[in-house]
């Protein structure tokens, strides 16, 4: 492989000269040397990355940097960290609580709900934030290292607003930051308890009853946002359920052309049945036949699409946010993914009420799901692995705002998980077989550790917070009571 940072000058500089150190050369960089490094092309050989302080890449080689640096030779195989393009931080409190299903009982997504909203009125700011916190913590730990929080949990217990209006969205960014992880908060209009109904008591704490009101909400977390590093703003209305239709559109026409839009859209069945009876379309078709779909949108779960709406949403542009261990936990459905790839459709992926978070798990489900439906093993043309990766990489980098050609470009923050190459299957496996197998037998014990903005947040199973931060859950959690 051929140099790809900015050309190094040969020639030594004294170490003692006053002359700033020229970073290009090696000096006054951090360098990790990796067996070997994905990108969308495949797999680079004993690749050299160099990182300024601000943890973006200024070196990206198979050659050593020209300067006697000291560099970290790290026994691992580094992929670009993940995106988790939808998620619910509060939930995660309630993980596992909703397993209990008392004999001739019928228990739903709806049903489930009457424990979420349980779950949502309990929290307090302190809570929620020491929650979110561990939940980053977790998913750095299993290799994401940017989350798009799907935010509704606005308002105080009595659902009134609080002095900040965007107060738990701060929140979700403070435990960001705590966690080491990157965040785009998406703070959600909610304003109504279902097609053509006033919204229930116990959604109080989501609820914006207007245009208006939501955008003052907005613009309060716009300010927020913009008062932290590593943190950026998406748009939201929750669903077609959620928002009267006029003020869907209202909304997205008022929004910058420049951030991502983020909507639930066609989870379930009942939802396809209310909408018809409300304004006699099915969900995405409305949304297609009324919303300028795009590369911004994000259509969370989709999962019961027709023929008349799986066709243009995969020409759109648009992604769908698969949800697998979620959707799977639900009992929402299967999301039609082999027909949709067939057409060109994108995709990424997300955990939402966290009952699972291992990417590689949510991989493995959305193929075998197909599998199972089909009983065919080919969901995917050609080398499944790296046309998973490839794909929830690039359209979850778009799903949080952001633009890149490669996994790791000089210029671009080093964001990796680094996967041990020294584990007693990889350490046998061929380059042409590596990806496959990592993404398809591995679990997160396989994980050396994770680097975001270039530097280590977990190591050998261990967050560099993970102390301050496992206290606090754990307090919450003895407050809260609810386990």
């Amino acid at each position: 492989m051929k140099e790809l940072s900015s050309e190094l000058n040969p020639s030594p500089r004294p170490r003692s000269s006053d002359t700033p150190l020229p970073v290009e050369r090696g000096w006054g960089l951090k360098f990790y040397h990796f067996p070997a490094l994905l990108q969308k092309e495949g797999w680079l050989s004993s690749i050299y990355i160099g990182v300024d302080d601000a943890g973006l890449i200024k070196h990206l080689s198979s050659e050593a940097p020209a300067e006697a640096v000291a560099v970290e030779s790290v026994q691992g195989f580094a992929l670009p960290g993940f995106q988790n393009a939808h998620s619910h931080a509060f939930q995660y409190a309630m993980a596992g609580l909703a397993e209990n299903h008392p004999i001739g009982s019928q228990d739903d997504f709806w049903t489930w709900r009457e424990a979420m909203y349980q779950c949502a009125l309990s929290i307090d700011p302190d809570q929620a934030e020491a929650i979110a916190a561990m939940l980053y913590a977790e998913m750095v730990r299993v290799g994401y290292t940017h989350v798009a929080e799907f935010h509704y949990l606005h308002h105080d217990k009595n659902g009134k607003p609080y002095n900040n209006l965007a107060e738990m969205g701060e929140r979700m960014i403070a435990a960001a930051h705590k966690a080491g992880i990157k965040i785009t908060l998406i703070p959600v209009f909610y304003q109504k308890g279902g097609f053509g109904l006033a919204p229930q008591e116990r959604q109080r704490r989501f609820i914006s009853d207007s245009v208006e009101n939501y955008f003052k909400l907005f613009e309060a977390s716009e300010t927020i946002v913009k008062n932290h590093s590593h943190t950026s703003l998406g748009l939201s209305v929750h669903s077609l359920r959620a928002v009267d239709l006029k003020d869907i559109v209202a909304t997205i026409n008022q929004a910058s052309k420049n951030i991502p839009i983020h909507l639930h859209v066609a989870e379930q069945k009942k939802e396809i049945a209310d909408c018809l009876a409300y304004c006699n379309k099915r969900p995405m078709q409305w949304v297609l036949e009324n919303l300028e779909v795009n590369e911004r949108y994000n259509l969370v779960h989709s999962t019961h699409l027709d023929d008349s709406e799986l066709k243009p949403l995969a020409k759109s542009g648009a992604s769908v946010i698969l949800c697998s261990s979620t959707e799977g936990n639900l009992g929402d459905g299967i999301f039609r993914m082999r027909e949709y790839v067939k057409l060109g459709g994108r995709w990424c992926i997300g955990t939402d009420s966290h009952i699972g978070l291992n990417p590689m798990e949510e991989f493995r489900m959305i193929d075998y799901r197909q599998r199972l439906v089909s009983n065919q093993r080919n969901t995917f043309d050609g080398d499944a692995a790296a046309y998973m990766i490839n794909e929830e990489v690039t359209s979850g980098r778009k799903a949080m705002g952001l633009q890149t050609e490669n996994h790791f470009e000089i210029g671009k923050s080093f964001d990796a998980v680094i996967y041990n190459s020294q584990t007693h299957m990889l350490a046998e496996t061929s380059e042409k077989n590596r990806l496959a197998t990592l993404l398809f037998t591995s679990d997160s014990s396989r994980i050396i550790g994770t680097i975001v903005n270039g530097k280590w947040v977990v190591k050998n199973q261990h967050h560099r917070e993970g102390h301050s931060i496992k206290t606090a859950f754990s307090k919450a959690m003895q407050q809260l009571k609810n386990r």
